[in-house]
């Protein structure tokens, strides 16, 4: 029957390149498939859409997998997604207007201008293929370091399979690819200067077994991972963990990631704030940059605040000592008129 399902479908799978071309065209062709970031045309390259194969059954031409999500179907879900509709028959009418439509000719593939390696724009690129980290492996990975609720963090995101060169076979032809947590490097207008890459194990949910498993990319100098808008009162720190655990315990609490003592140095302090919190780690690096940056910020009638910490840091306090216990030892370093603001009344 014509209008059946599976009819359609099939019909659909006989122009899997137009129909990906016409719904999903945030994507692009590579060899046999249609790679785009979801089924919704969101940019990435997680979703596979295969073009060539049999009309129906395994490997059919058509059928996709989200390798993110481990969603799968085929075109009429593509239709379904892409256009909003829920009804079969508003799908089945899309799906026949569009096969009736005259067929033109495939357009010869763009020349895809490569950015340079390292560069922002890289990151930019790379920033915009990730996914928000809300049920992936990147979640699962914080959590298991004491980080839970940061799901909606803006400046973080998930990539299923992020290239990796490894640094002592630079003979490699081709990287390694292994799923990693994004965190985007912004400078003080919001604009992306560069991007922090952890890679992780999809077996452990742990770092993965890489020498180094973190990278940053891009501009970093003065830049870092910012958390919150900045307000009368900021926290700066080397490690996201680290600045994320204060998030956690002050959520009210705008931070910035510098993500090395060297680049925590450099750290240009937003402009118009009163107050800045240093998170200081416990080490002769950590002292040297909390010193630097102090320096810099008096010299803008900024007052600063060294944070310190029981352990090395404060995602070790929190792993330590839990939420309250980090929060119980930071009541005593906050501003008093900042402690009615940050810390829960419970606490305060």
């Amino acid at each position: 029957m014509e209008n059946s399902a599976s009819d359609l479908a099939q019909r659909l799978g006989r122009e899997a390149e137009t129909v990906c071309r016409h719904y999903l065209s945030n994507g692009r062709k590579q060899g046999r498939y249609w790679i785009v970031g979801d089924v919704r045309n969101t940019p990435g390259r997680s979703m596979y859409v295969r073009l060539k194969g049999p009309e129906s059954g395994k490997g059919a031409a058509g059928k996709w997998t989200d390798a993110a999500t481990g969603e799968h179907g085929d075109l009429l879900d593509v239709i379904r997604e892409s256009c909003g509709l829920v009804d079969f028959a508003d799908i089945a009418a899309e799906a026949r207007r569009f096969l009736s439509l005259p067929r033109p000719e495939p357009p010869k593939p763009e020349p895809f201008a490569k950015a340079p390696t390292g560069s922002p724009e890289a990151g930019r690129r790379l920033w915009a293929m990730g996914k928000p980290i809300a049920g992936t492996l990147a979640e699962r990975y914080l959590a298991g370091r004491g980080l839970v609720g940061v799901r909606t963090v803006s400046a973080l995101r998930f990539h299923p399979d992020c290239y990796y060169w490894r640094e002592d076979r630079a003979d490699m032809a081709k990287p390694e690819a292994w799923p990693a947590l994004l965190a985007k490097v912004t400078d003080a207008d919001g604009n992306i200067t560069g991007l922090h890459r952890t890679w992780l194990d999809p077996e452990t949910a742990n770092k993965a077994p890489l020498d180094p498993n973190r990278k940053a990319m891009g501009h970093l100098l003065g830049h870092g991972v910012r958390i919150g808008a900045a307000a009368r009162i900021v926290a700066a720190g080397e490690g996201l963990e680290t600045m994320l655990s204060l998030r956690m315990a002050l959520p009210k609490l705008p931070v910035i990631a510098a993500l090395s003592a060297n680049h925590l140095a450099a750290l240009a302090p937003p402009s118009g704030i009163e107050r800045l919190y240093i998170a200081a780690d416990a080490d002769e690096a950590g002292r040297i940059a909390t010193e630097a940056l102090a320096e810099r910020a008096h010299g803008q009638c900024i007052e600063t605040v060294p944070l310190r910490f029981r352990r090395s840091d404060a995602n070790e306090d929190l792993r330590a000592f839990g939420l309250q216990g980090l929060r119980a030892h930071l009541r005593s370093q906050l501003a008093p008129d900042d402690a009615a603001i940050l810390l829960p009344s419970s606490v305060a």
